[in-house]
Order: C-alpha cells, then structure tokens, then sequence
C-alpha cells in the first residue's frame, strides 16, 4: 500500500479532528488476509477473530461509504467484489461467507442467506467519487441478475417482498411477526432507482426505465400498505399484511427512497426531535422510546443506537433538504462516540458498535456479554469520516459532474485539504480574515464549486486550477 496523506479535515472542536485521524489510523488493523489469517492491506476489511473471519455484506457496502474518501490508501471496492466473485448461477449472493473457504454461511432464520440489497447504492456513490464509468458497465449484469434473484425468490403477489427480518441485520428487535419488513422493501426501493441512475450512467434508457418503473410501483405500495397515519410512521406488516405496532429505525428508510411525500416527511421526521420516540439524547435509538420493550441500556436493537442506522436516517434527512437537522444530529451523534472513546473517568474507551440511547457509553445486553464489539471499524468511519465529511463540515463531492457542494449552516473555522479527487487533489478552507470571511481554495484542475449559506447565499462559480480565495460578503 503506497502511503499517502488521508485527507485532513479542519474544525474548531480539536476532539472531532482527533477521532476522524484515529479512525484513519486504526483501520489497518481490520483488513485481514485470510489465508494466513493476519494484518494485511491485501487482504479483505473485515473484524479480526481468531475463530472465524466471516465478511458481511452489510458491513461491506456501508463501509464503502467512508473508505471512498481514503486518497486510495484503502479500496472501497475489495470487499464488494468478493461477492460479486461468488454470484450463483441463479443471480443468488448470500449475505456472509466464511473467509476461509468462501462458504456462504446461512441460518435458520434466514436459510436462503438473503442481505439488505443496496449493492446499486453503494456503486452509485463510488462512481461519483471515482468517475469510474467502465466500472459500472461490468457491475451492471452481476446486479441485474441479484435483482432477479431477489424477485423469483422474496416477490408476493401483492408486489411486496417477503423476507426473513434477520436479514435487515436488527437481530434481537421486537419484530419476529414481520413478514413484509419496511427496511427490506425499501432497501429494494433504494437499490431499483440506485439501478435506474446507473442505467442513465450506461445510456441505457431502457435498463433506466425498467428500474424506475421497479421503483415507483414499490413505492405505491409502501405508502399505501405501510403507513399510519394515526401514528405518523412507517410500520412492518405481518403475513395477514397487517400493520405491526412497534415503531423500530427501519420506519425512516422510507427518506432514504424519497417514498414520503412532503406531508408524511414531516410527520415521520417530527419523531426524530420527539423525546417521547426517536429524540433521545444520543440520536437514534433502534426502538421507539414509548415502546414497551425499550432498554436504555440498549440491549440489542432494543434502543441502542448503531452508527450505520444513523447514517441512514441522516442521509434521509438530506433527501428532503433537511441539512440543519441532519448536522445537529450528527454532532451530537459524534459528541457520545467521542464520550466512549475517552471517557470521562478516565477508564480506557474504545470505538464500538453500539452505544446508549440516553447517556453516555457503550450499549449493553443482559443475554450477551460480547455486545457491543468493540474497536469495530466497520461501520464507526460512517460517523467519524462519511458524516463529518458530509454534515458537519458540509461537502458533497461528483466527480463526473466535476462539483464540489459546500453547505455551510453557519460560518466557523472549517474544511478539507488534500482530499484526492481522480488525480486532483482539492483544498477548501473558510477562515476568518481581516476583510472578512474567506474561503480558499486549492486545486490542480477546474471544477465547479457550489456553496450555499445559511441557505440565504447560493451560488456557483467555475474555480480554476491553482490557488484563489473569495470574500462571503461579495458572492
């Protein structure tokens, strides 16, 4: 691996700073190779046990998500090419393998092996990061047929899917009664118009108009079937596709497809600052806080909070232009990581899985000792690297498009530099100067710059290659 600099990120909280570079330093121990069972950046990112290496499908497309913005230290891609390495004949990929002999590992709550199918997502996001276009020509069969797969398999007649609640990763959550999951058919939803954009990609209008077909008709069904409007929410469905009463995360999914319109956003996002539901004092807990079975110990997906979850209701929010929020959540979201890191006693912290809903720590369950795992690498970056890249700081990268977006909710001492774009590396600094607030920039070739302020300046500029600055107060 040719060490290069990860980027560096600049803000006024040091500790945030701190923990995005500790992030990036401790990801290393987390690719293993598996045939000699140790540390190696060959190998493939996984969490090391000695017993068995098992790499998630889960796990694998969200980490994609951050590791997109390592400069090429890491591959975003690694692990998402072993399972397209171990498609089957009938387009099946199963949700984990074993490492050492490539077996998929199935169980009985899940015999066929079935994960959250948002491979289409994650490729969508690489081929803004990379403009890697050739990639998603050769993708493309392998998706297509995991998509029919999924539809000789999981499809019902009323067009819903039916599937194991297992395989939306929330193990122990009260949900055993859902047969028709409202994370698992939105994951569909997500993947089919993932599959539409990366048609448009190809040129290929037909591919384009069968997965935004896919979608829309999902999307009919989710809103007439899953929503209660008495209780504001998106709900799973039992096999009489009647709607269950729990209230779990997998209700805000939804954002993430665009399936609300802009009243059922409101009433569904108007949960997220409820103290009494999903407001909690570390967002998002997994359960509803009225629920009867919620712990605020977490116990399990009964109230823990799970940085991949968040990263999903956050980046609904942003579906629906809700950027504020979106970055109130994920500083405060950030504080709790930053308070088990380093705790307050001065006890040793350490990045973990899960954490609690209503105080600072770790997360914990009565039933099983091992939870949460800790230096879990896997998904923390989505919180410590994606969202800080993303909400806090505020960028939105396409390199295809040759755009950089800067949403900036207030102006403070904040940004990125040296951030690797295709061969161009990119500096974008706001500071405080003697005429005023400044933005600098740095970069080697042109691209467009977008920035919008306390959404009361928006404006976009062509930026040339070298070195230039420009006054807040004259855009």
């Amino acid at each position: 691996m040719n060490k290069k600099d990860f980027p560096k990120i600049h803000f006024y909280d040091q500790d945030f700073v701190d923990i995005y570079d500790k992030t990036w330093n401790w990801l290393a121990s987390s690719w293993v190779d598996p045939s000699k069972k140790e540390v190696s950046p060959d190998g493939y990112f996984v969490y090391p046990n000695e017993f068995q290496l098992v790499i998630d499908q889960a796990e694998s497309i969200f980490s994609s998500f951050f590791l997109v913005y390592s400069n090429k230290n890491y591959t975003a891609e690694k692990n998402l090419d072993y399972f397209y390495d171990r498609q089957e004949e009938n387009g099946a990929i199963r949700w984990k393998y074993d490492l050492a002999s490539n077996a998929p590992i199935v169980s009985s709550s899940n015999p066929e092996g079935v994960g959250l199918p948002l491979f289409a997502w994650a490729e969508f996001n690489l081929y803004h990061k990379s403009a890697n276009k050739r990639r998603v020509k050769d993708v493309m069969p392998i998706l297509q047929n995991y998509m029919n797969w999924l539809d000789a398999k999981f499809k019902q007649p009323n067009g819903l899917y039916a599937a194991p609640a297992s395989a939306c990763t929330m193990e122990n959550s009260p949900r055993k009664d859902a047969y028709y999951p409202v994370d698992f058919n939105t994951a569909v939803a997500i993947n089919a118009l993932n599959m539409s954009s990366l048609g448009d990609i190809l040129n290929d209008k037909e591919l384009s108009f069968q997965y935004k077909r896919m979608y829309f008709s999902l999307k009919t069904r989710i809103n007439s079937m899953m929503w209660d409007s008495e209780t504001g929410f998106y709900h799973d469905l039992d096999s009489d596709e009647s709607k269950l009463p729990q209230k779990t995360i997998a209700g805000f999914w939804p954002l993430l497809a665009e399936i609300p319109n802009a009243d059922k956003a409101d009433a569904l996002i108007a949960h997220l600052s409820n103290p009494e539901t999903f407001g909690t004092d570390h967002p998002f807990p997994t359960i509803s806080a009225d629920s009867p079975e919620f712990s605020k110990d977490g116990e399990g997906y009964n109230g823990s909070v799970f940085p991949a979850l968040n990263f999903i209701v956050i980046k609904g929010l942003e579906k629906y232009q809700r950027y504020d929020l979106a970055r109130e959540c994920a500083i405060r979201h950030l504080y709790f990581v930053l308070e088990a890191l380093q705790p307050a006693d001065g006890s040793k912290g350490d990045l973990y899985e899960a954490y609690k809903p209503c105080s600072e720590g770790k997360a914990s369950m009565a039933s099983n000792p091992d939870f949460p795992k800790k230096h879990y690498m896997l998904t923390i970056g989505l919180s410590t690297i994606a969202l800080m890249i993303e909400n806090v700081i505020g960028l939105s990268i396409s390199l295809p498009r040759k755009t950089v977006d800067w949403i900036i909710p207030n102006l403070e001492i904040m940004g990125i530099e040296k951030l690797s774009l295709k061969r161009n590396l990119i500096t974008i600094l706001s500071n405080k100067s003697t005429r005023g607030w400044e933005i600098q920039m740095e970069s080697e070739k042109l691209y467009y710059f977008t920035i919008n302020i306390l959404d009361q300046k928006k404006k976009t500029l062509p930026i040339p290659s070298g070195k230039c600055s420009m006054l807040i107060d004259k855009l």
